[in-house]
């Protein structure tokens, strides 16, 4: 499946439920296929202030300033992204504020693309490493819970850091 064939998924929509479920306000993204579906029901969300960025360490300032101002965010970004923001990810825990990340992966199932491939390994361990809680959604049925812990555990404590993974196989292949 091409990853316009999955833009109206259900993961799509489970996803933005639990954001609003949590109030979630804010949403930084980097443009992308695999989760574009999701972007535009953030953008038509009149409750949403959807913000496109140029790169992904914007996102983490922008959720910065957000919760300072008395919102919650979710930053959007695709796997090969992550390798922009470790020095923020070290803003962010000596800062003590919540950040939520979905994160669509590349560099797995049908990749056409090897320059996807080191970053998609990288994803998780990097993370990891950065003190953040990851969880993978292989299936439609995982992102409702998954995300839903990942809300929880991040505005409960405050200043807790937590990824979703979506997996490339969940989004589908890309084919250009």
């Amino acid at each position: 499946m091409s990853a316009s064939e999955g833009m109206g998924r259900r993961w799509h929509r489970d996803a933005k439920a639990v954001m609003a479920r949590h109030g979630i306000r804010q949403v930084g993204y980097v443009p992308d296929a695999g989760l574009s579906g999701l972007i535009s029901l953030c953008e038509e969300d009149p409750d949403t202030d959807a913000t496109v960025m140029t790169t992904e360490e914007e996102g983490i300032a922008l959720l910065a300033g957000a919760w300072l101002g008395g919102d919650r965010g979710c930053l959007l970004m695709q796997s090969s992204g992550v390798g922009n923001i470790p020095n923020m990810l070290a803003m962010r825990e000596s800062g003590g504020f919540p950040l939520v990340m979905i994160i669509t992966m590349r560099g797995e199932y049908e990749e056409f693309n090897p320059w996807q491939e080191p970053m998609g390994r990288m994803t998780e361990p990097l993370l990891t490493a950065a003190g953040v809680q990851v969880a993978r959604a292989v299936d439609e049925t995982d992102v409702e819970g998954l995300l839903d812990a990942a809300f929880a555990q991040a505005f409960a404590a405050e200043d807790g850091a937590a990824a979703v993974l979506i997996s490339q196989s969940l989004i589908g292949a890309k084919t250009w």
